[in-house]
């Protein structure tokens, strides 16, 4: 497969013990694409994640825990004029270089922002439940997760006010900033490890993201609502 030339894009990775994760999302990034920079932010590791980050081709940083502290360092740390924020735990479909070499390359996309499909590396049933409702969400409510990928251009990002240094809930803060006009839908998906919802079940870490969401538009603060997501 070739690769499309991509210098202008940054790819920023939030990180925490992904060693199990990272190696697929660095290889999928490094199949089809010369990118920019690839960083790797650790959140305090105590396995292999920063070492396999290096191996695969990222440069390693490090910031306290918390992906919006850990992207806000990424982003700071970069200089690419187009950035990817992905999760360490999510591998962008093959294919996917095509899709935002010409996000990038259209006319009015500076001010916008495009993110993935949503889908789970699991064949269970619930998967697919949970895929349909995630679209439906993103739909209906202008509302995609970090989990989708988010691709913006980085004067876009920094006219918002850049990433907030939240430990959680850093998505849903900069996608209601954006606002449903500026969120393009890609029809390309973004598979993420389902191993929360098989490790806590499907039903329960369903639940638990549904009260996490209403709690923070109830206007609890991040850091508290991170306890109960575990």
């Amino acid at each position: 497969m070739g690769h499309s030339d991509l210098r202008q894009l940054g790819v920023v990775i939030p990180a925490l013990d992904a060693a199990s994760t990272l190696p697929a999302t660095l290889a999928a990034l490094a199949a089809e694409a010369r990118l920019g920079e690839i960083l790797v932010v650790d959140g305090g590791s105590v396995d292999a994640t920063a070492p396999l980050a290096a191996a695969g081709g990222a440069r390693v940083l490090h910031a306290p825990r918390g992906r919006g502290s850990q992207i806000a360092a990424g982003v700071a740390a970069g200089a690419a004029p187009w950035l990817l924020l992905l999760h360490a735990d999510t591998v962008l479909a093959p294919g996917w270089a095509n899709i935002v070499a010409r996000f990038i390359a259209t006319p009015g996309n500076r001010d916008r922002a495009g993110f993935f499909r949503f889908t789970l590396a699991s064949p269970h049933p619930a998967a697919r439940r949970l895929e349909r409702a995630v679209a439906w969400r993103c739909r209906a409510l202008a509302l995609p997760y970090g989990d989708q990928g988010l691709l913006i251009a980085r004067d876009l990002l920094a006219a918002l006010g850049g990433m907030r240094s939240l430990p959680l809930m850093e998505d849903v803060d900069l996608v209601r900033r954006l606002g449903r006009a500026r969120l393009v839908a890609l029809d390309h998906a973004a598979v993420t490890a389902a191993t929360r919802f098989e490790r806590s079940g499907w039903h329960r870490r369903s639940a638990v993201n549904i009260t996490c969401l209403m709690l923070y538009h109830l206007g609890l603060p991040p850091r508290l609502i991170a306890r109960l997501y575990g």
